[in-house]
């Protein structure tokens, strides 16, 4: 594989970025699963902290997230208000506008607040 210029890969990131870098897909590779249990958001209503999982499965096309910039990415909505619902259609409208990818899925397990774990899951087509 040639040598790729990254913005944050193999340097000392002290912020969060909203900006996915990308490699072109290694040949033979036909899926990727990218996932972190250690995502936080809040609550848009009462600014309590949510904990989430996150699952990202792709087929990709030409390319691939680099991880440093995705770890970086999830960062990102430490200090947002969202519900988990529009967080999976938020991540992954923005994983297929970067990689443009034949599909994607997005799952998001909320860990238990007051009992109740949510689940969600967006998915974006194939391109035809």
């Amino acid at each position: 594989m040639a040598e790729y210029e990254f913005k944050s890969l193999g340097k000392t990131t002290r912020a969060p970025s909203r900006e996915l870098e990308t490699f072109p897909t290694p040949p033979s590779v036909t899926k990727v699963v990218l996932e972190s249990d250690e995502v936080t958001s809040l609550c848009p209503v009462t600014g309590q902290p949510d904990w989430e999982t996150v699952r990202i499965e792709f087929e990709p096309g030409n390319l691939c997230i680099e991880s440093k910039s995705l770890k970086l990415y999830l960062w990102s909505f430490r200090e947002e208000g969202v519900f988990c619902e529009a967080l999976a259609a938020r991540i992954a409208k923005d994983v297929f506008d970067a990689i443009k990818p034949k599909s994607v899925a997005v799952s998001i397990t909320q860990k238990p607040r007051g009992g109740i774990t949510i689940s969600a899951e967006a998915r974006l087509p194939k391109i035809v």
